[in-house]
């Protein structure tokens, strides 16, 4: 049985939205895009490649494989990201995708649920979620996700799309990790308790 991991970066506030760059995700008229860039360090560099590492495939939504797919098809081989991205099966769930030049590629268009399930059934160490806000709730609301990896950020934006939302379903999660950046990053691991 494969198991799946969600990696989310949040702000203290927990806002998931637009971390990367200002132009990432700004929906609902979010304009404060970017910011964990200040805080990405070489010890951030190392907690996701070892992730990377556990990798056997990635589920993404649209926007997210989107992103991903217009850098790391660029990166060599060698890198501890882009290598597992490049080499491994991408599964993106997308009602208006249908084809993609990025090598082991696969649209999951109807039942995502179903999909991932089945997924999930299969042998194999992890199915990793990066970002996908909406994919990731979806997943949540189904009891899909077998652990959480996230990545809390120094910083309080005030607004913005939030991972888990008025409405979540409730959960008990136990805290099976937690390692902090040089520059305050709290990289916090919780399993299904």
């Amino acid at each position: 049985m494969t198991m799946l991991t969600a990696t989310t970066y949040l702000s203290l506030d927990g806002v998931a939205q637009g971390p990367g760059t200002p132009a990432e995700d700004p929906r609902d008229g979010f304009d404060l895009g970017g910011w964990l860039t200040p805080y990405y360090d070489a010890v951030m560099a190392e907690y996701a490649a070892d992730w990377f590492s556990r990798a056997d495939g990635f589920l993404l939504g649209r926007r997210t494989y989107e992103i991903f797919a217009g850098y790391w098809p660029t990166v060599g081989g060698s890198d501890p990201i882009g290598g597992p991205l490049n080499s491994l099966p991408k599964y993106v769930a997308s009602r208006t995708l249908t084809r993609s030049s990025w090598q082991r590629t696969a649209f999951l268009r109807d039942d995502v649920v179903r999909a991932v399930a089945e997924l999930k059934a299969e042998p194999g160490r992890e199915l990793q979620v990066h970002g996908s806000l909406d994919l990731l709730r979806t997943l949540m609301a189904a009891d899909l996700v077998d652990e959480y990896r996230l990545w809390v950020f120094p910083v309080v934006l005030g607004k913005g799309r939030r991972l888990f939302e008025t409405g979540t379903s409730p959960h008990t999660l136990r805290l099976a990790e937690h390692r902090t950046t040089d520059k305050g990053v709290s990289v916090q691991v919780y399993r299904a308790a």
